[in-house]
């Protein structure tokens, strides 16, 4: 499958209204899938460090952003926590 097909079906899930492509929703959801695509990378490629720091980069964003909608939108940040299947 595409990354093009695989994105617009997440954005299709996750967005607020019809034009929304960056809410914090989606971007938290489009990281989500990227760390788990560049986890199964790095369990084959055990010596690829250049791509574990972007992976912490990516993990340390998608924290940020989770820590926003706390603040902003409890329900929100409960309601993805749940979908996506994170801890915390």
């Amino acid at each position: 499958m595409s990354t093009v097909v695989i994105k617009n079906e997440i954005i299709n899930e996750f967005k607020n209204h019809e034009k929304d492509t960056g809410s914090s929703e989606v971007q938290i959801a489009l990281l989500t899938a990227r760390i788990n695509h560049l986890t199964e990378h790095l369990r084959t490629h055990r010596k690829d460090f250049h791509s574990r720091r972007g992976l912490l980069q990516m993990a340390s964003r998608r924290r940020k952003l989770l820590d926003y909608l706390k603040r902003t939108n409890l329900n929100q940040y409960n309601e993805i926590l749940q979908k996506l299947s994170l801890r915390k």
